[in-house]
């Protein structure tokens, strides 16, 4: 079962949104003490990962995110698991989470076996000053979390950056790219899908209502029949997601990706490698 609730009622988010904290809270180091408060993340990490301990990932799980987000609502998030050679585990999962959101699990990325991912990286609405974290779930079995502080607000609730007619004609349209390896590095892939991805935070300058959320719930990505990832979105992933990843190639030629919205959209497409690398 997802971690995520489906559908989030547009009142029940604006109900927590106002709930919560101000950002001056979140801000505790600009008021004396020398870092932000872990209230949130205390209070929210054991459901999230039930439980489970959560190991210093540092130097193991590499995080780039901006200290300061020039958009709220488009802030570039990196996640990279850093193996050494002798290194034998592989990446089972990476979580996103971002403490102050009103839905703090902005993504869970599932790794497909043998596919060799090891970094990821979007496009994330930071709602107030946060903790961003990234969670990885090793084949030992073990979490491994690290974190980054970002200075952002408003994200969740700014207003959609495209036209909304426009976007509704182009609704779940894909675009793939795969990038030649440099060095002994992996090849990377991208795929750039068409999506509002309405919070439910975001207000109709016109008739002054909220509206409703909408956005992509999963998406799965295949290189031939071998499942890459499957990521599990919720309200935080920016309008029209961009998910960046390395792989392993298996030989195939195809790359096959199918992604599912909260209305129940089903959108797919197909390309091949070679025509799409750069």
């Amino acid at each position: 079962m997802s971690i995520f609730s489906g559908v989030i009622v547009s009142a029940l988010l604006t109900a927590i949104c106002l709930a919560a904290p101000p950002a001056a809270r979140a801000q505790t180091a600009a008021v004396g003490e020398e870092q932000p408060s872990e209230a949130t993340w205390n209070s929210i990490k054991d459901d999230i990962f039930k439980n489970r301990p959560i190991l210093d990932g540092s130097g193991l799980v590499l995080l780039d995110a901006p200290r300061r987000a020039e958009d709220s609502a488009v802030v570039p998030i990196g996640m990279r698991v850093n193996f050494t050679a002798d290194d034998k585990r592989t990446l089972r999962s990476l979580t996103l989470v971002i403490d102050e959101n009103p839905a703090p699990v902005a993504a869970a990325f599932t790794i497909g076996p043998g596919s060799g991912v090891t970094s990821i990286s979007t496009r994330v609405r930071v709602n107030d000053y946060s903790y961003v974290r990234a969670v990885a779930e090793l084949s030992d079995g073990q979490l491994y979390g690290v974190k980054s502080y970002v200075k952002a607000s408003g994200g969740c609730s700014a207003p959609a950056a495209a036209n909304a007619d426009a976007t509704r004609s182009m609704l779940g349209q894909m675009k793939f790219r795969s990038f030649r390896p440099e060095a002994d590095a992996q090849p990377e892939a991208q795929i750039m899908l068409r999506h509002p991805q309405n919070s439910g935070l975001q207000m109709d300058q016109l008739t002054r209502l909220y509206v409703p959320p909408f956005f992509i719930e999963t998406l799965k990505v295949w290189q031939g029949a071998d499942l890459v990832l499957a990521m599990d979105g919720g309200i935080a992933i920016s309008e029209d997601p961009n998910i960046r990843f390395d792989y392993r190639p298996n030989g195939a030629a195809s790359f096959r990706a199918e992604a599912i919205d909260t209305s129940k959209h089903a959108f797919s497409d197909q390309w091949s490698i070679e025509k799409s690398m750069l």
